[in-house]
């Protein structure tokens, strides 16, 4: 009888551990349902509810519904939820060094993101800087280079930007607008369509193509000015809670980490084909236009001055471009002798040794 009360212990106590290892988050993220962003948070959600199982259950609320998109962070950092969906760039004010990892000007593709984060030291690098308001980062989406300008007036060339008042996201990509005559408004993504159709600013740059027609710019704006260089790539990710993510096990953790990376190769091909489809869309809507290669170069040439200023005003900043352009100069040598099957081009980008001084 003892034996039978011994086990029958031994069971109830193995399940009371089970009910007690199972978490239930709250995650938002900073995009509204009218965004198609918000797809690739979803997506996520519910790879991870799938592959976690029983350990954790996430209930995922769109941006605005618990707090305003720009309060998310400090959600996520004072524990209020325990997870959000992101895009880095918004933080810079808080430190720089988010900016590239959320986007750079005329370097990263998305494919460079994915190659620099997986096998590059780029994820220790989105921990190491989350980890400085104690969070966790796992990037879980990206996207290629964005739209480009949308105005109501031409762009074909650099005079045309002269005294522009646009909406651009991003720390470099606002110092080098202005380099270029123009002037960058701050704005929330849901906030962009009555901007532009009031004529509060003169044209705005927001995603990729299928993202931007989601949000209806084609019925407020007449031309398109690509290709996007303020932003050849965009990254984006889960800030988590660091106590929520301690609280759970070590396997529940792995499920997490595995849904993220599943999660960014189907954020790739599934913006590629939206993009597609919305370009095709945008060809009857808008006149697009298209910057020469000679523009090209020159918004590179400045492009690179405006890093190099920037990265250099802080050490963090400057240790994510240095790893960055590290991986660029490592993956050349194969990517360039592969030309041009490979994938990509490898930009004539910063100059390395320049940041390098900068993180010593």
């Amino acid at each position: 009888m003892r034996l039978k009360t011994t086990a029958a212990a031994a069971v109830v106590a193995a399940l009371a551990s089970q009910v007690a290892a199972q978490e239930n988050w709250t995650m938002t993220t900073t995009w509204p349902s009218s965004l198609e962003l918000i797809e690739i948070d979803r997506h996520f959600v519910d790879l991870a509810n799938k592959l976690t199982g029983d350990a954790l259950t996430i209930e995922f609320f769109e941006g605005g519904a618990l707090v305003p998109a720009g309060e998310v962070f400090g959600a996520v950092e004072s524990g209020t939820i325990q997870a959000g969906g992101d895009w880095p760039g918004y933080w810079a004010g808080r430190n720089s060094a988010f900016s590239p990892l959320a986007t750079t000007a005329s370097l990263f593709n998305a494919v460079d993101y994915v190659n620099w984060i997986e096998q590059w030291g780029g994820a220790d690098l989105y921990n190491e800087i989350y980890g400085k308001f104690g969070m966790v980062y796992l990037p879980y989406g990206v996207t290629n280079n964005e739209s480009g300008f949308r105005t109501n007036e031409k762009i074909e060339n650099l005079e045309d930007l002269q005294g522009k008042r646009l909406r651009l996201s991003g720390l470099e990509q606002g110092r080098l607008l202005e380099q270029l005559g123009g002037s960058q408004v701050s704005m929330a993504g849901g906030e962009i369509y009555q901007a532009l159709e009031r004529g509060v600013i003169d044209g705005a740059e927001f995603s990729t193509p299928n993202v931007d027609w989601s949000g209806g710019f084609q019925q407020v704006t007449k031309y398109w000015a690509t290709p996007g260089w303020h932003q050849s790539a965009s990254l984006f990710g889960v800030m988590i809670n660091k106590s929520a993510w301690d609280a759970l096990s070590p396997e529940t953790q792995e499920s997490l980490k595995i849904a993220a990376q599943a999660n960014l190769i189907w954020s790739l091909s599934f913006t590629e084909k939206r993009a597609t489809e919305a370009y095709a869309k945008f060809k009857e809507a808008v006149e697009i236009t298209r910057y020469d290669d000679e523009t090209l170069a020159r918004i590179q040439e400045m492009a690179n001055a405006v890093i190099e200023q920037t990265a250099c005003e802080n050490p963090d900043s400057a240790k994510v471009y240095l790893s960055q352009l590290e991986y660029l100069a490592d993956y050349a040598q194969w990517r360039d002798a592969s030309a041009p099957y490979n994938l990509g081009r490898t930009p004539n980008g910063p100059d390395i040794e320049k940041i390098r001084a900068c993180t010593q």
